[in-house]
């Protein structure tokens, strides 16, 4: 994880450049948090009252708090500055971090948990899974930790006690064998409101009556198409934060309100093109509103600062490319 933060942080503002396993899992799991925000009816703008328990400090778990931290700040409306509010707990092998842990990396420590008036009473430098579970009733379990099975049966009932109306719970570890539980385990013990996302593919789990558990896969692949592809086409210096948001907004936008009472987080990998066209425009619309964009080829920065969104869809999708050839030997 160190030489991962240390490695973009030295050159993302020198080149143009991103990692997606830093910041395209980021990407994808914040699209999922939001959509697990407007699952419970509520407005973007709450998602900065989200109470989230995160499972693993590596490189993916950090940028994931990280994009999530930048989004709360970037919200409409939200006059919060510095590290103060802190909507997460962050788990590691030794349990829950808090600024009693020794020798932490500089990108976990500013997770750690403090000892103010903001904090749930009895929870302590490496309490388990399970207790922070039962005492912070967060709205997100988000398992990031490479452990096949650490929501057990114990930590998801512990999860049908959350404070949100449709609890959500994302194991996102690959692979499957890796996934911190399966869909079945979260409908049985969370309960049938419940939303579920994975990062390996699991089949939707019948609850009866004709009702469905959606099994949703949240998959890089949904991103860092259209984040390069938008980068490269904007001619962007750099790929910023509020690049990286913009697509990870326009991805949770997909998705219809009626797909998002059932439960569906994420549109069908069969649209990944349109999606991608989506995306990339909002990745150029977003480097263009940060005057960070430079353009590309015979299109410059002020031709693309004109185009409506639409015009920026259909610019995208012109310039993707597609696997087709020419033959190479004769049919005759």
């Amino acid at each position: 994880m160190k030489w991962a933060f240390e490695t973009l942080q030295r050159y993302r503002n020198r080149f143009c450049m991103f990692n997606d396993d830093v910041q395209g899992t980021a990407g994808v799991a914040l699209a999922g948090l939001l959509g697990a925000v407007r699952a419970q009816g509520r407005p973007l703008q709450d998602f900065t009252n989200q109470k989230i328990v995160v499972v693993g400090a590596g490189s993916a778990g950090i940028g994931v708090l990280s994009m999530a931290k930048q989004a709360m700040l970037r919200m409409p409306g939200i006059h919060r500055t510095g590290e103060g509010h802190n909507q997460f707990w962050v788990l590691d092998k030794d349990g829950l971090i808090t600024k009693a842990r020794k020798d932490l990396d500089s990108a976990v420590a500013r997770f750690a948990r403090g000892f103010g008036p903001d904090e749930v009473p009895d929870l302590y430098e490496g309490a388990s899974l399970v207790e922070v579970v039962k005492k912070v009733k967060p709205h997100v379990l988000l398992g990031l930790s490479g452990v096949g099975g650490i929501f057990n049966e114990e930590v998801l009932k512990a999860m049908k006690e959350s404070d949100s109306p449709r609890p959500a719970v994302f194991a996102m570890s690959n692979p499957t064998t890796k996934a911190e539980c399966t869909p079945d385990d979260v409908f049985k013990h969370v309960g049938d409101k419940a939303i579920f996302a994975s990062g390996s593919p699991f089949s939707n789990v019948s609850l009866g009556n004709g009702k469905s558990g959606y099994a949703n896969q949240a998959n890089n692949m949904y991103l860092f198409p259209g984040i390069g592809l938008g980068a490269l086409l904007s001619g962007a210096r750099h790929v910023s934060d509020g690049m990286l948001q913009a697509a990870a907004e326009c991805l949770a936008s997909y998705i219809t309100d009626d797909e998002i009472r059932k439960g569906i987080l994420f549109p069908s990998v069969s649209s990944i093109r349109h999606i991608t066209a989506r995306v990339g425009a909002a990745v150029v619309r977003a480097a263009v509103a940060e005057d960070l964009a430079e353009g590309c080829c015979d299109v410059g920065p002020r031709e693309l600062g004109s185009m409506s969104e639409s015009e920026a869809v259909d610019y995208v999708a012109r310039k993707m490319w597609y696997p087709i050839y020419s033959p190479l030997v004769s049919d005759k």
